[in-house]
C-alpha cells in the first residue's frame, strides 16, 4: 500500500511540476528549456513503478527510450544540421537488450556478437559522417575489452588475459600514433608501461609455483 501511495505521489507531483514548468516557459521565453527538468521528472514515477513491479527489463526499455527521445530533441533544437545523437545509440540500446537476454547476457558468444555489432555500427557511422579521421578505433578499443575480459574471467586464464590485453593496448597506441602523429614516435612510452602487466603476472605465477 505504501508503494502505491509513493507511486501516486511521484506521478501527481511530476505531472503538476511539468505543467507548471511548461506554463512558466511559455510565459517567459520562446526557448523550450522545460525539456530539461521534464526529462528528469519523468524518470521519477517510472522508476518507482518499475521498482514496485520488480521489472528491471521494463525499466531499461522505458529509460532508454526516454533518454534517446531527449537526445534527439536536444539534437534537433541545438544542432539540427548534424545528427550527433547517433553516437549515443549503441550503449543506450545495449542496456535493454542485455536486460532482456538476462542470463544469456553473461555468455562469451553474446559479448562477441554485441561487440562486433557495436564496432560495425561505429565504423559505418565513421565512414558516413566523418570519413576524414578514423575515430572508430577508439570505441572499438573500449568495446573489445568486454568479450576479452569475460572469456578470460570464465576460463580463469589471467596470465593469458595480461598477454592479450597488452597486445590490444600495444596495437591501439601504435595505430593512434601512426594515424595522428606519424612523424613523432610516442607510442613506445605507454607500450613500455603496459609490458609490466604480463611481466608481473609471469613472475608472480613463477614465484607461487616455486614456493609450492
Amino acid at each position: 500500500m505504501k508503494k502505491d501511495i509513493a507511486f501516486q505521489f511521484a506521478l501527481a507531483g511530476s505531472m503538476m511540476t511539468i505543467i507548471f514548468i511548461i506554463v512558466v516557459n511559455s510565459l517567459s521565453t520562446t526557448y523550450p528549456w522545460f525539456i530539461y527538468p521534464t526529462f528528469a521528472l519523468l524518470l521519477w514515477p517510472i522508476g518507482i513503478f518499475c521498482a514496485k513491479k520488480k521489472n528491471h527489463k521494463l525499466l531499461s526499455i522505458v529509460y532508454s527510450l526516454i533518454i534517446i527521445a531527449f537526445l534527439v530533441t536536444e539534437n534537433y533544437i541545438q544542432t539540427p544540421e548534424y545528427p550527433w545523437f547517433l553516437y549515443a545509440l549503441p550503449p543506450l540500446l545495449c542496456w535493454p537488450v542485455l536486460a532482456i537476454l538476462d542470463k544469456h547476457s553473461q555468455k562469451v558468444s553474446t559479448a562477441i556478437l554485441c561487440s562486433a555489432s557495436i564496432i560495425g555500427y561505429y565504423i559505418m557511422l565513421n565512414l558516413i559522417l566523418s570519413p576524414q579521421h578514423p575515430w572508430a578505433i577508439y570505441p572499438a578499443f573500449a568495446v573489445l575489452w568486454w568479450p576479452l575480459a569475460l572469456y578470460h574471467g570464465k576460463t580463469r586464464t589471467f596470465y593469458a588475459f595480461s598477454l592479450t590485453g597488452s597486445l590490444l593496448v600495444i596495437a591501439f597506441f601504435a595505430a593512434v600514433n601512426a594515424i595522428t602523429t606519424p612523424d613523432h614516435i610516442w607510442a613506445v612510452y605507454p607500450i613500455f608501461c603496459i609490458l609490466w602487466w604480463p611481466l608481473s603476472m609471469y613472475y608472480y605465477g613463477f614465484k607461487k609455483k616455486k614456493i609450492a
